[in-house]
């Protein structure tokens, strides 16, 4: 990880504007088309939730503003963002989990496989410390239902800087498959631009084999 140089920081006058906010954290909601991620999961027998939680870390990583974080008052760009997850479980309640990135679809769906077994082997929320973890982004899914809006619960800490990715459930529209997407990010690190790029980039990596 490296530390950013706020005297020569294009992003200076931004941050220092939106970190006096009570809640910094802006977002949107917007869909994607899975339809290729869909068929390519179920022609190779992957789990298409892994599938696409993959393909968005993959975008996620390629984002450098996605990879900031505000540490005791400075900003940390870390090299490698990681996935945090929830985890649902048959007594409907859900647990944290936490899976390193890898670029290579096999070891990432591994790690994510052995943890969702131990979050289901346990209760409670299992924090896992990820109260205290920055390099990762907070992935949630809501496979019950589509959405065209969410809204998470705050704390309004000014110094909140992990983003957060929530899906749903996909509907099909015009013979496509659409999942929605909401992401949510500090607005003093993050502007729309680069959710942008995230979405293109999360995009293209839904529509590769």
């Amino acid at each position: 990880m490296k530390k950013i140089d706020l005297t020569n920081w294009k992003r200076k006058e931004h941050f220092d504007f939106f970190s006096k906010m009570a809640s910094p954290i802006f977002g949107l909601v917007t869909e994607v088309n899975c339809d290729e991620c869909y068929k390519n999961s179920k022609e190779n027998g992957k789990s298409f939730f892994a599938n696409y939680l993959h393909k968005s870390m993959i975008a996620v990583n390629s984002v450098d503003e996605l990879k900031y974080r505000i540490i005791d008052n400075e900003i940390i760009e870390f090299e490698t963002i990681h996935a945090g997850i929830t985890i649902a479980r048959e007594d409907e309640t859900f647990g944290f989990g936490f899976v390193n990135f890898s670029s290579d679809f096999e070891t990432f769906n591994n790690e994510l496989n052995n943890e969702i077994l131990e979050v289901k082997k346990c209760s409670g929320l299992r924090l896992n410390n990820d109260d205290i973890k920055k390099d990762l982004i907070r992935h949630s899914t809501i496979p019950w239902n589509s959405f065209s809006g969410l809204l998470h619960p705050t704390n309004f800490d000014q110094k909140e800087s992990v983003p957060k990715i929530t899906f749903g459930k996909f509907i099909i529209r015009e013979g496509k498959r659409m999942l929605p997407v909401s992401i949510e990010a500090h607005h003093g690190l993050v502007d729309g631009f680069h959710i942008a790029k995230y979405l293109s980039e999360f995009q293209r990596q839904l529509d590769k084999e």
